[in-house]
């Protein structure tokens, strides 16, 4: 009898943990030297691509569906990839200065997912917080999983953080204008 007991107690510990385990949320810390964020701005008249460094970032996943998820990107490493020499370099300080991005004072931006919502198999409509030179404002993109690899693509409106250079919305020469819309295409390895 005390065998029939002590083995039913077993089996229902055991069988309770193996229901658990599968709706534990897990972490999946980003590979930041393997994971890239690609960005395109544009202007009257053509554009520049270029790159910038996640300094840290996580997935979260309850089971195998996307949960949540929080980055900081090294604003700092912005550079351009389209020109080189004097011309990139201009360009690289332009963007590091306080006309754009001001790294000076805000050598971070951040992006914190608020609400995830599965659209398919393994795509989700993403809502977060994105800060980029100290102001947070809200920002809707689609993510796709597989396996230990994402990829999103994000349109930000510059005007909405205080990147207001060149932008059409401050009278600028037609010939000299910056679009206030920018891309941010980033792949994430995990």
């Amino acid at each position: 009898m005390k065998k029939t007991i002590l083995s039913l107690t077993l089996v229902t510990l055991v069988g309770s943990s193996a229901i658990a385990n599968p709706n534990e949320k897990e972490t999946k810390e980003v590979k930041t030297s393997e994971s890239t964020v690609t960005w395109k701005g544009y202007k009257v008249g053509g554009s520049h691509t270029g790159i910038i460094s996640l300094e840290s970032g996580a997935l979260e996943f309850d089971g195998e569906k996307l949960a949540g998820g929080q980055f900081v990107v090294d604003m700092s490493s912005i550079s351009a990839t389209d020109l080189e020499g004097e011309y990139k370099d201009k360009l690289d300080g332009h963007l590091k200065s306080d006309d754009f991005f001001g790294t000076a004072d805000h050598p971070t931006a951040k992006l914190v997912f608020t609400n995830v919502k599965a659209t398919g198999k393994n795509s989700y409509e993403v809502k977060g917080d994105l800060t980029i030179k100290g102001s947070t404002n809200p920002i809707t993109f689609d993510l796709s999983v597989y396996g230990d690899k994402a990829t999103a693509t994000l349109k930000v409106d510059r005007t909405k953080y205080d990147v207001k250079y060149g932008s059409g919305i401050i009278g600028t020469a037609k010939d000299k204008l910056i679009y206030d819309e920018f891309d941010l295409v980033v792949d994430l390895q995990m």
